[in-house]
């Protein structure tokens, strides 16, 4: 047995286990609440990756690309700052202006480590945040009149993950637990409507776990020619039982499904095309996607917390992600990406949403990768930047004429390190590659 090898993985997977509690800091929206990407090579693609398995993070895109990666680890920190807000015009039911949320800078980090088995086979682990959503208004009277108002929605996973190479095609699979947090404040003016008004608002943190699985496949169509696609189901959560009055059926909040599918084409030995799809079931969380108008009129619609209550009127979202990766030299990867989505929130669910305004559509993004030395470490840097967008409506007990337009922008920076153990190379085809 080669016990020096055994520590130092052992060692590498202490500092990620160490990590987990930083992770559930994680709170920021791009795909509507989920992050286009995980790792920093991910992000710097556009989220395009579910072909190409480029490090051990790819455990919350594709566990099937363990097999590509070898024994590494690596540890990213992003910098993720959101402006959102939202203005109302001639509005009697909130605050009319122009107002901004506050607290926009968020530390996300993630860890992963993989690890082969054998010739054909990994294993590995990830932490990372990959969701959440953020806003705090502190004006006076706040936007609902119940003073300072918003919501806080944190999310951190952990993936461990096993892959197996079969000729040309590659499985993986991830049992995935996650822990949430959720805290609502002024929105006591809406306690009438709700089925438990004692856990309505303000009451501090509230905590869920939940686990689900992921699986993945990749396919070796030729040396230059991959696809790949994964799925996830829905992570099934235990409830927010401090928000059993807010969210439909008692205060659950289930982490919606998705699928992905993509293809990496190496036109050239050190430049690689990236194409992906994914979908987001967002509709299928009753407290996500239910309309939020559902409680209208006053007393008489379903009640917030009711097995049929409102939610926030979320649409199932699709994405395309598109990527470039030049290894330009030995030492330096440059990489590029655009991805859009369809927008979650339609005018009619405004008034809620201007609480979560995850309306941003379209990502720029790009990134680069470093060889500290020609053996092991690297610096990794991504950086992406959603231009504003914004969703204009109206609520129907306003006066006619009256509008309100919920917005959000954002940057992100991410800085990782990534160390390569060294390992039996890998029994796949390799392309020549810097």
């Amino acid at each position: 047995m080669d016990y020096e090898r055994l520590r130092r993985s052992a060692a590498a997977l202490a500092i990620a286990v160490s990590t987990v509690a930083f992770a559930a800091s994680a709170a920021h929206a791009t795909d509507g609440y989920f992050e286009d990407g995980v790792s920093p090579a991910d992000k710097a693609t556009g989220g395009a990756g579910v072909a190409e398995g480029r490090d051990a993070l790819t455990l919350g895109n594709n566990p099937a690309g363990l097999v590509d990666v070898g024994q590494q680890f690596n540890l990213d920190l992003s910098l993720f700052a959101p402006s959102r807000g939202y203005e109302a015009t001639n509005t009697t039911n909130i605050a009319p202006g122009s107002h901004t949320s506050s607290y926009d800078l968020f530390g996300i980090p993630s860890v992963g480590y993989a690890q082969p088995i054998d010739g054909e086979s990994s294993w590995g682990v990830a932490f990372y945040g990959n969701g959440g959503m953020n806003t705090d208004y502190k004006f006076s009277g706040g936007p609902f009149g119940g003073g300072k108002t918003g919501v806080n929605l944190e999310q951190a996973f952990l993936a461990v993950g096993y892959a197996r190479r079969f000729g040309s095609l590659s499985f993986g699979v991830a049992p995935v637990l996650a822990v949430q947090s959720f805290r609502a404040y002024g929105l006591a003016n809406f306690s009438g409507e709700s089925s438990d008004a004692a856990n309505f608002t303000n009451r501090g943190d509230s905590y869920a776990v939940g686990g689900g699985l992921r699986g993945g496949v990749e396919w070796r169509a030729t040396d230059a020619f991959r696809v790949g696609a994964s799925a996830t189901t829905p992570i099934w959560s235990t409830d927010f039982t401090k928000y059993s009055g807010l969210f439909a059926h008692g205060g659950n909040f289930d982490i919606p499904a998705t699928i992905s599918a993509g293809v990496a084409y190496d036109v050239a030995p050190t430049l690689t095309l990236l194409a992906d799809y994914k979908h987001i079931f967002y509709g299928e969380v009753d407290s996500i996607a239910n309309s939020s108008l559902l409680w209208l009129p006053p007393g008489v619609g379903p009640k917030f917390g009711s097995s049929n209550g409102p939610g926030f009127g979320w649409r199932d979202v699709d994405i395309v992600s598109l990527g470039v990766e030049w290894r330009a030299t030995k030492d330096l990867t440059l990489r590029a990406g655009y991805s859009h989505n369809t927008d979650p929130i339609r005018p009619a669910d405004v008034l809620l949403n201007i609480l979560a305004p995850g309306v941003v559509t379209d990502h720029i993004s790009a990134g680069a990768s470093y060889a500290l030395n020609k053996k092991n470490s690297s610096l990794d840097f991504a950086a992406v930047y959603a231009p504003k967008n914004s969703v204009t409506g109206s609520f129907p007990y306003d006066p006619p004429g009256s509008t309100i337009k919920i917005h959000l922008s954002e940057f992100e920076a991410t800085l990782g390190w990534t160390y390569k153990f060294d390992t039996v190379a890998s029994a796949a085809p390799i392309t020549a590659r810097y």
